[in-house]
């Protein structure tokens, strides 16, 4: 089955295969692997050893950014979010939900993240310590430059939190070239091509020296969790870890390792561009214009024949070994292609033909795009 989702995502055999084997994460052997494992994704992230720490958390993407907010702001922090879509909008949440005060920045959602008017809104508003970025917002499929924004964040003088979560390991992340950014934070799957169950926040060691007690929550407390490193060892995982995940992790890095990032992000690309060009020849519309589509996700408005449904969609797909999201994010209807994972072009050339036969099979005559 071809998981076509923005995740979890389509992993290898050989991944899964190193969650069969039971792990005692109290172990010293245990300790030593997760020591050797969070100095490799600090290294991908482009940390530096001394100043910048890797900080694990168990779950999703929604608990590590929410833990950075909450560790990096004081309660009543006001943080500047652009809004690119449904992941900014949730971080929006997560931040007014802990108490600090998010500020949105208005944009198209269709648009990068335009520098300058960061700039603006940071000259504007003296009060705003932070600003929060999503990197891959999967909500709409743009992908936004985190270091042009960044070169203007830092020249505010201002910090920066970055949401890498579907954007970690394939596309360019180098925190020694930027020191306003407090902590990028990302998960074990998407683009690392590994299991969901683990995040992490890989951040400024002088950060997290001036943030204890601003959390709120020990749970979510990331200034705790590098405390807990300095008394138990960095082998050491605070409460009880997931360690199969973390055992595919390690196994989904050294894929990553053999094919690097530029190659990786350049296999999502082409991934991308045989689906993108794939349904316009069905037909069908991509919700972006070519030229802003980015490689993670490919949303296509719904046609307006009156026969469509989304859920027959998908259960048409499923039997033809391709799996999609059955929800969409976009403020129109549309079905979300995921263009990442351990796939080919290949495999998304044959989705493509599986998608014609599901479309012919619950009775769409009519593909053009509804208009809206």
């Amino acid at each position: 089955m071809l998981l076509l989702i923005p995740g979890p995502v389509t992993t290898r055999p050989e991944v899964r295969q190193a969650m069969t084997r039971d792990i005692a994460p109290w172990d010293n052997d245990f300790r030593h692997f997760f020591t050797r494992l969070r100095s490799r994704v600090l290294k991908l992230a482009g940390g530096v050893e001394g100043q910048h720490a890797t900080l694990p958390l168990q779950g999703c993407g929604h608990f590590i950014a929410e833990a950075a907010l909450r560790t990096f702001l004081p309660p009543g922090g006001r943080i500047l979010i652009p809004a690119t879509g449904a992941y900014a909008d949730r971080m929006i949440r997560l931040a007014r939900e802990a108490g600090r005060v998010p500020v949105p920045l208005p944009m198209g959602l269709t648009d990068a993240t335009d520098p300058q008017a960061v700039a603006r809104a940071l000259e504007a508003d003296p009060t705003l310590t932070h600003v929060a970025m999503v990197y891959s917002e999967t909500g709409s499929g743009v992908i936004h430059d985190v270091q042009a924004v960044g070169a203007e964040v830092r020249k505010a003088g201002r910090r920066m939190i970055i949401d890498a979560v579907s954007a970690f390991g394939a596309f360019p992340l180098d925190l020694a070239a930027q020191p306003e950014v407090d902590a990028a934070v990302f998960t074990t799957n998407k683009c690392l091509e590994a299991l969901p169950g683990v995040a992490f926040a890989v951040a400024r060691i002088d950060r997290l020296l001036d943030c204890a007690g601003n959390a709120g929550s020990w749970s979510l407390d990331l200034s705790n969790v590098y405390d807990h490193a300095l008394r138990s060892g960095w082998g050491s995982f605070r409460f009880t870890p997931p360690a199969q995940i973390l055992a595919a992790l390690d196994v989904a890095l050294d894929y990553h390792d053999a094919e690097g990032q530029t190659a990786r992000l350049a296999r999502y690309t082409a991934n991308m561009r045989i689906f993108y060009d794939g349904v316009r020849d069905l037909g069908l519309t991509p919700w972006l214009p070519a030229s802003r589509q980015g490689p993670v996700i490919v949303n296509v408005h719904a046609p307006a024949d009156p026969a469509w449904n989304l859920q027959a969609f998908v259960d048409a797909l499923k039997p033809r070994g391709v799996l999609i999201s059955n929800f969409y994010n976009t403020p129109s209807p549309t079905f979300r292609v995921g263009c990442i994972g351990a796939i080919t072009p290949d495999d998304m050339a044959g989705a493509v033909h599986a998608m014609d036969q599901a479309l012919r099979e619950i009775g769409i005559k009519n593909r053009e795009a509804v208009q809206t």
